[in-house]
């Protein structure tokens, strides 16, 4: 299943190091990144497959929201399709 990975925060380092690292763990694949920083705003898309992963997205969710806690910064995982649906103009 693909899904979006949303991570919004103050920058600081080792975000995306320490995201990507997450998702390697649970054998989730990056399939596209986006960044960027808006003054000190960090914000990061990612087009993620979870085929592999052997979670559902309700774990991988929970993980990534300890993982938020963590390091400080939001991050929220959604099927793709819903995030699509949400976001269309």
């Amino acid at each position: 299943m693909k899904a979006i990975v949303t991570v919004v925060g103050n920058d600081k380092v080792g975000i995306i190091a320490k995201v990507s690292t997450r998702l390697a763990m649970f054998n989730i694949n990056i399939l596209d990144i986006s960044q960027t920083i808006m003054q000190d705003l960090f914000t990061m898309i990612m087009l993620v497959d979870t085929d592999k992963s052997g979670k559902n997205i309700d774990e991988i969710a929970a993980e990534m929201k300890k993982l938020s806690e963590e390091i400080g910064v939001e991050i929220r995982i959604q099927h793709e399709g819903i995030f699509k649906s949400m976001h269309r103009i």
